[in-house]
């Protein structure tokens, strides 16, 4: 897209520059100077400018993948692109930014991503595990799943699958063992979905990132209540809870849940 960034900058620059890093405002070029650190989970970064944003460093600089704004910083006479990372449209990024203790998906890590939609949050997935990783993309829905496939045109290390999570059966020759399952399906058998995956391909002692809409599962029960079934149906699924975070502010109703599958009895 070549004007798709609104001119990238969180300063001054909301000009129509097309946020291609000429022009007006391709990222946070000109006003205050920005500063980007890592964050404590490899992969991601904070850019620190009026305020802070998520950021992911771009693995096809020059490119937006859903009119997110893009920021143009120059590492030791090189310019390196990072990516904002809504936490409004990710639920993993409303997690980071919610304070988990571990996603569990770094550079080099092989994550099977359930629910991936148009691939939004997929994309930065992407950028996260980079060149060695790999995100296998599964999504059901031919709609969002054709955006997916034109993403993964270019993010050479994501494999879009348009099937359906329940039939994991069906897609077994595409997929090897991963390192973590992130699923965010909304769906009353969520918990069940999960199992069946983890069975076919999520290693031992590998992890899981599930997103839970409470009103998808039980729309009468109170949001606490449904979190807590659900836990205990991951358990049932051999799952060891790690921890559970609500999404507000960025969700309402939602827990993230990580959990470790298959996890060694003696563990101290």
């Amino acid at each position: 897209g070549r004007g798709r960034g609104r001119g990238g900058g969180r300063d001054g620059g909301r000009g129509r520059g097309g946020g291609r890093g000429g022009g007006r405002g391709g990222g946070m070029k000109g006003g205050k100077k920005v500063i980007i650190e890592p964050h404590r989970f490899a992969g991601i970064f904070i850019a620190r400018g009026n305020d802070a944003a998520l950021i992911t460093k771009n693995m096809v600089p020059g490119e937006a993948v859903y009119g997110e704004k893009r920021i143009t910083v120059e590492e030791n006479e090189v310019k390196v692109e990072y990516r904002v990372w809504n936490p409004f449209r990710s639920k993993l990024a409303a997690a980071v930014l919610g304070g988990v203790d571990n996603i569990w998906i770094k550079p080099g890590a092989k994550v099977l991503y359930l629910g991936a939609a148009s691939g939004t949050s997929v994309s930065h997935v992407a950028d996260i595990v980079g060149d060695e990783g790999t995100v296998y993309a599964v999504e059901f829905s031919h709609r969002p799943g054709r955006d997916l496939i034109n993403m993964a045109k270019k993010r050479t290390n994501v494999i879009p699958i348009i099937e359906d999570a329940r039939h994991p059966l069906k897609y077994r020759m595409l997929i090897g063992m991963v390192d973590v399952i992130f699923a965010d399906v909304a769906q009353p058998d969520q918990a069940r979905i999960v199992g069946l995956n983890a069975h076919l391909f999520l290693k031992n002692e590998g992890h899981c990132v599930i997103s839970i809409k409470a009103n998808c599962i039980d729309s009468t029960a109170a949001p606490e209540a449904v979190f807590a079934k659900e836990v205990k149906k991951l358990k049932d699924e051999h799952f060891k809870p790690l921890e559970q975070i609500t999404l507000e502010p960025y969700e309402r109703d939602h827990a993230v849940v990580i959990a470790q599958y298959r996890a060694a009895k003696k563990a101290k």
